[in-house]
């Protein structure tokens, strides 16, 4: 059985996590940071082993996080899409009925 409820907060959060995405100083922030990390791991000296790991870990945090909102984007399609298309079932069903 497929939980509307559910479909209905998916497409909900899809929607907001898409907002958060366009919006200009979350996307600032990302590249801001990536960029801070990127610089800041070039400049590692060759025996900072340490840091340079700790530096690419938070960079690739930056991107797990933008691809975890992504995520969430494209469920929320999916839900959209499917809600669409139980609310035409129900429709064609209402139709027949009628007939």
């Amino acid at each position: 059985m497929i939980d509307e409820i559910k479909l209905q907060k998916d497409a909900v959060k899809g929607t907001r996590a898409k907002e958060l995405l366009e919006h200009d100083l979350l996307a600032e922030a990302f590249a801001s940071l990536e960029s801070a990390y990127t610089q800041a791991w070039r400049l590692t000296t060759i025996d900072d082993v340490t840091g340079r790991e700790k530096l690419f870990l938070a960079i690739n945090v930056v991107g797990k996080v933008r691809d975890h909102l992504t995520a969430i984007v494209n469920n929320g399609t999916l839900a959209t899409t499917e809600l669409r298309q139980l609310a035409e079932t129900a429709e064609r069903a209402r139709r027949w009925e009628q007939v």
